[in-house]
């Protein structure tokens, strides 16, 4: 059996990625981009950076915990940097990375979806909920 070095093994494991596999690492991102929060925060970003307090009055609904929560979770994965500005008070913007930014597209699309389609599936689930239950 041939030895293969380490950038050979994580090529390997790239075209292995698959999602419907339990233990794929490329769940936990499907799992991070398909979260409400994250899709709108993205959006919101795509204007260029904002402030923490500029993101919660954009985004309503989100509470401190959940916005908190997102930044961070988008800032680990490298699709949103974090900028400090010393100054008093200390001054905090977010923006998207490069990584951030191809996958707009990708949000966009759906937001739009969501957006052009929601009337059909109010539709659909006031049928679905009209109609008698079944086993």
């Amino acid at each position: 059996m041939a030895t293969r070095t380490a950038a050979q093994m994580r090529e390997q494991a790239k075209v292995e990625y698959d999602a419907y596999l339990a233990a794929c690492p490329s769940r936990q991102l499907l799992d991070r981009i398909s979260d409400k929060w994250v899709g709108l925060v993205l959006s919101a970003l795509a204007g260029g950076p904002l402030r923490y307090g500029e993101l919660g009055r954009i985004i309503a609904g989100v509470s401190p915990k959940m916005l908190t929560q997102t930044l961070r979770g988008l800032e680990r994965d490298g699709l949103v940097e974090r900028r400090v500005t010393p100054t008093v008070p200390v001054r905090v913007d977010y923006e998207l990375t490069e990584l951030g930014r191809s996958l707009l597209p990708v949000m966009r699309a759906i937001k739009s979806w969501a957006e052009q389609h929601m009337d059909l599936v109010n539709a659909a689930r006031a049928e679905y909920d009209a109609a008698p239950a079944t086993a």
